[in-house]
C-alpha cells in the first residue's frame, strides 16, 4: 500500500510538472489597437483599414505567431469605433492601452491622429497614423508611424507631366476641407515656381454639394488648362463630369483622396478621366509584389482592395517584424526604433506597395509610382524626386 501511495504521490508530482511546463510553453497573445470609423458615413474606410490589419494579423496567426526573445505570441486585433470623431478618437486609445496594453493604436484619419499625439508619448504607444499629412510627422513626436509616404511625393510627377502635356494654366476646383486646403497649400506654389500661373481658385464644399454646375462653370471661365480636383472619389467623380459636360478638354490633377478606380466605377469608365493623373491604384499596379496581393486579397474576399487596405496590411507585418528584431512586444520605443529595418526586409506580397523605410521622424518612404489615363488605361510614372 506505502508503495502505491509513492507512486501516486510521483504520478502527482510528475503531472504538476507537465502543467508547470504547459503553461510555460503557452502561446501568449498581443493586442494591436484600432480606433477608426466602423459606423456612420465613413464606414466602408475605416472598414477597409481595419480589414488589412485584420488580414496580416491571420497570416501570422495561421503561421503559428510570432517568436520573440523565444517565445510565440498570437496577435489579437481589438477595433473600437471612433465614428471619425478625434474626442472618440482619444476615448479609445486611453481604453486600448489601458485596458489591453496595446503596443500600437492604428488610427485612419488625420484629426484622430493629431488626438493621440497629444498623450501618445506619455500613455507610451506608438500612434499608427493612417494619414498621408506631412505634419504627422513633423510635430516632434517620436512614436508615431506615418503608414502612407506624405503627399509630398506625389507633387512634383502631377506639376511635371500635367504641365507639359496641357499647359501652364492652373484652375484649383478641389474640396474646401482642411486636408484639401493642404494639398492646395503644396501644390499651388510648386505650380507656380514650375513656372505655371494659377487662373482660377474656387475650393466647393464636395461634402455637402451635389450639383458642381455654378463652381466648375466659374473656373472653367478662366480658361485653364489643368485643373486641380479632389475631395472623396464620388463627388470628385461628379466635378469631372461637369467640366466634361461643359467642355473642358485639358488635364485633371487629383488629390489621394480621390481613388482613380473608384472615380471610374462612378463614371462608367475612364473616358471621362482621360488625362487625369492621381495615386496608381493598387489593382493596375503591375509590379510582382502588388500583383501577388491582389490576387490573395480576390480570392478571400471576393473584391478588389484599396491603396489603404494593402498600406495597414504591410503596417502591421512590419510591426510584427519589428517586435522580433526589438526582441519585445511591450516596449514601444525599441519597436519603432526598427521599423525602419522592418519594412525592407519584408518578401514583396506583404510590402506591396514597396515602403523602403521609416525616417527618423516616423515617416514612411516609398518609391512613388503615380497613374495617368491615356487613351482609356492608367499607365505608371515615377516621381523624379519625393518621399
Amino acid at each position: 500500500m506505502a508503495v502505491w501511495k509513492s507512486v501516486a504521490r510521483l504520478m502527482g508530482m510528475a503531472a504538476l510538472c507537465g502543467l508547470a511546463a504547459g503553461s510555460a510553453w503557452a502561446q501568449q497573445s498581443v493586442t494591436i489597437g484600432f480606433t477608426g470609423p466602423l459606423s456612420g458615413g465613413a464606414a466602408l474606410y475605416g472598414k477597409n483599414t481595419l480589414s488589412g490589419l485584420e488580414m496580416a494579423a491571420k497570416e501570422l496567426n495561421e503561421a503559428g505567431g510570432i517568436e520573440v526573445a523565444g517565445k510565440k505570441y498570437t496577435i489579437n486585433v481589438v477595433a473600437l469605433d471612433d465614428k471619425y470623431s478625434p474626442s472618440e478618437s482619444a476615448v479609445n486609445a486611453k481604453r486600448l492601452k489601458a485596458q489591453h496594453n496595446a503596443p500600437i493604436v492604428f488610427v485612419p484619419h488625420s484629426g484622430g491622429v493629431f488626438a493621440l499625439q497629444a498623450f501618445n508619448e506619455q500613455d507610451n504607444f506608438i500612434v499608427g497614423a493612417y494619414t498621408s499629412v506631412p505634419t504627422a510627422t513633423e510635430r516632434g513626436n517620436k512614436l508615431t508611424l506615418r503608414i502612407p509616404p506624405s503627399f509630398l511625393g506625389y507633387v512634383e510627377p502631377f506639376v511635371r507631366v500635367q504641365m507639359e502635356r496641357f499647359g501652364k494654366k492652373l484652375a484649383v476646383a478641389s474640396a474646401d476641407h482642411d486636408y484639401a486646403k493642404a494639398w492646395v497649400g503644396a501644390f499651388v506654389p510648386a505650380w507656380k515656381k514650375a513656372g505655371g500661373e494659377v487662373v482660377a481658385e474656387n475650393p466647393m464644399s464636395y461634402n455637402k454639394d451635389t450639383d458642381f454646375y455654378s463652381g466648375v462653370s466659374r473656373v472653367l471661365a478662366s480658361s485653364p488648362n489643368v485643373m486641380f480636383v479632389g475631395g472623396a472619389s464620388e463627388p470628385t467623380s461628379l466635378v469631372i463630369r461637369q467640366a466634361r459636360e461643359l467642355g473642358f478638354q485639358g488635364g485633371f490633377a487629383v488629390m489621394d483622396q480621390a481613388k482613380m478606380d473608384e472615380m471610374a466605377r462612378a463614371v462608367d469608365g475612364f473616358a471621362l478621366l482621360e488625362g487625369a493623373i492621381g495615386v496608381m491604384p493598387l489593382v493596375h499596379d503591375t509590379r510582382p509584389g502588388a500583383e501577388t496581393f491582389v490576387a490573395k486579397y480576390r480570392k478571400l474576399f471576393n473584391k478588389d482592395p484599396s491603396s489603404e487596405i494593402s498600406y495597414n496590411y504591410s503596417a502591421l507585418h512590419a510591426v510584427a517584424e519589428a517586435m522580433k528584431l526589438a526582441g519585445t512586444v511591450s516596449d514601444p520605443k525599441a519597436i519603432h526604433a526598427k521599423l525602419n529595418e522592418a519594412y525592407p526586409s519584408l518578401p514583396p506580397e506583404r510590402n506591396p506597395s514597396r515602403i523602403t523605410g521609416v525616417d527618423e521622424k516616423g515617416g514612411s518612404n516609398a518609391k512613388i509610382v503615380v497613374g495617368f489615363v491615356e487613351k482609356g488605361k492608367i499607365i505608371p510614372i515615377e516621381a523624379n524626386a519625393g518621399q
